[in-house]
């Protein structure tokens, strides 16, 4: 078996333990192998605007505000953005900050036909450490994966 027929194995073997009606759930590090394995895979970050300039992106992902800062009032063009910009054919990578939004997200685009839906468990910041900062316990930063400030 190659390495990304393993990864997608694991993902969807999670994403039924956890009872999921979407693919599965990658860690940030499988979800980055697959963004570079795979050239029709697409990472969706659906954060907000406010996130990706004062915390930081993943400079290949598509950007789309699941919902927005300040009050995280829900983007009512979120499904028009994403069927514009992601192929639904696409295997796409959902994440946010923590897992909780792209979990949302993938339920959402699921619903909306898309094939194969992936959510990022951890998300870009992962959790809170002892002094309740988020980026160096896990995440896509706290794993040491490609991003830069935006």
């Amino acid at each position: 078996m190659t390495r990304i027929n393993e990864i997608l194995q694991r993902a969807g073997e999670r994403g039924s333990t956890m009872g999921l009606p979407y693919a599965g759930a990658l860690t940030p590090d499988e979800a980055y192998e697959l963004s570079k394995e795979i050239p029709a895979a697409v990472l969706v970050d659906v954060r907000s605007q406010a996130e990706w300039q004062f915390v930081g992106i993943v400079p290949e992902a598509v950007r789309i505000e699941l919902r927005s800062f300040p009050g995280m009032v829900p983007n009512p063009h979120f499904s028009n953005q994403l069927t514009q910009q992601v192929d639904k054919e696409a295997l796409v990578m959902f994440f946010c900050r923590s897992g909780a939004r792209s979990d949302e997200a993938s339920r959402l685009a699921t619903a909306e036909g898309y094939a194969t839906v992936y959510n990022v468990l951890e998300g870009f910041e992962g959790d809170k450490d002892a002094e309740q900062h988020r980026g160096k316990v896990n995440g896509w930063k706290g794993r040491g994966l490609p991003w830069i400030q935006g």
